[in-house]
């Protein structure tokens, strides 16, 4: 079944919350929402979740910006966003805080929404993802948006699982959706979850190269290598049980992580903890052989 979602009515144009769930990158937050104010489509509100005001430093005087408070969890703080937002927002954008959106990018995917009303869900384009190495600056970003041409990727790809750094929702597709909890901290995988369950309802799920930025990568205020390890295992498992990954997805998954960690582990990066996110997923495959399915245990390596 393909959902189908009222249009906006013309007699306003569409009102975008954008939500950014941080902790203890108060710099970062500064600099990235910085950069959000050049977007050519202004958002109606912007919503920083943190965990405690020294998360946020002097952004806490911006009066533009609402900020919520919630105790520390990905999948936690954007639920606060989700409760909080306005009630006539029409699209909720989450950003990391170290994601930088090309200028266009909220008027794009605005745009896609408007003109295709079965879409549920759009997900923009990272052409740099500082997450698969040491981290990228915001130099770097700048200069890689300002160098980017998109007229060579404006093809829409579907059943696009959304990637958390910047994704996008059609308020009424997601109403009384919310995101695992059970996903503590980082909340691995939990964007793929909850776009699961957005396409369980009908909603269409698309990548599109229109909308671009890049993911810095940013390496301060990540968890341990040894509680990430243990969600690389247990939180697939998890959500096969929820019926929101396939088999194959989750085996996929959990062979990619294990093999990646235990052949780094002789010669790991410096940036990335190879050893402790292995021992992570030897503690989570003991937990399963013992029939424990219990995600939310990482919090507590």
């Amino acid at each position: 079944m393909i959902a189908q979602y009222p249009e906006e009515t013309e007699a306003r144009a569409a009102r975008v919350c954008v939500g950014i769930a941080t902790r203890g990158r108060p710099g970062q937050l500064a600099a990235m929402l910085a950069n959000l104010a050049a977007q050519t489509l202004s958002p109606h509100a912007i919503m920083v979740c943190c965990t405690e005001p020294r998360d946020v430093g002097d952004v806490a005087a911006d009066p533009s910006i609402t900020l919520i408070y919630r105790e520390p969890g990905l999948a936690r703080q954007r639920n606060a966003i989700l409760e909080a937002m306005p009630s006539d927002t029409d699209y909720v954008v989450f950003f990391d805080d170290d994601f930088y959106p090309d200028p266009r990018w909220l008027e794009t995917v605005t745009e896609v929404f408007t003109s295709e009303p079965d879409i549920a869900c759009i997900t923009g384009y990272v052409i740099a993802d500082g997450i698969l190495g040491p981290g990228l600056s915001p130099e770097d970003a700048l200069a890689r948006i300002a160098a980017h041409d998109p007229s060579g990727n404006r093809r829409i790809e579907e059943n696009e699982s959304p990637y958390g750094c910047n994704m996008a929702f059609r308020r009424t597709a997601i109403a009384g959706l919310r995101f695992d909890e059970r996903l503590v901290l980082y909340g691995w995988l939990e964007d793929r979850d909850f776009g699961a369950l957005v396409a369980q309802r009908g909603g269409r799920r698309v990548k599109i190269g229109k909308a671009y930025g890049v993911h810095l990568g940013t390496k301060g205020g990540r968890v341990s290598g040894r509680k990430i390890g243990y969600s690389q295992v247990m939180n697939p498992v998890y959500l096969h049980r929820k019926s929101t990954m396939t088999t194959r997805q989750a085996i996929e998954q959990i062979g990619r992580n294990v093999m990646t960690n235990l052949v780094k582990s002789a010669s790991p990066e410096p940036y990335v903890d190879r050893r402790g996110r292995l021992l992570g997923n030897l503690i989570a495959a003991l937990d399963l052989l013992r029939l424990r399915l219990t995600p939310e245990r990482a919090a507590s390596l």
